[in-house]
């Protein structure tokens, strides 16, 4: 149960488990963006977004480049926009369950 593709996969889930590092992703959607425009968007400081794009960097999700003082970041791959869909996708059909099934517990009392 230990082999390599489970590994590879739990640990790019990992990558993907902080509700920051998919806002990161979301907003690299429309393309390159420097630290500096992410930090303005999340709202929060510097080194947390580092800390958070360095996870993704690790996991080869994201690359960067330099360009004078300024650091990019980019998708390395766009297939996880499709994934980012698909999870988006799965979480809508949880809430129309759920809300069938309180509409069911609300016509039942």
């Amino acid at each position: 149960m230990n082999q390599p593709l489970h590994r590879f996969k739990a640990e790019f889930f990992k990558a993907l488990s902080h509700p920051m590092r998919i806002v990161i992703l979301e907003l690299l959607r429309a393309g390159e963006k420097p630290v500096s425009e992410l930090q303005a968007a999340l709202g929060i400081d510097q080194s947390s977004v580092s800390r958070q794009l360095a996870v993704l960097r690790t996991r080869n999700i994201v690359e960067d480049r330099k360009e004078g003082t300024s650091v990019y970041y980019r998708v390395r791959d766009p297939v996880v926009f499709q994934l980012l869909d698909v999870a988006r996708e799965i979480f809508n059909n949880h809430l129309i369950d759920t809300h069938a099934m309180l509409q069911q517990l609300a016509e039942e009392e």
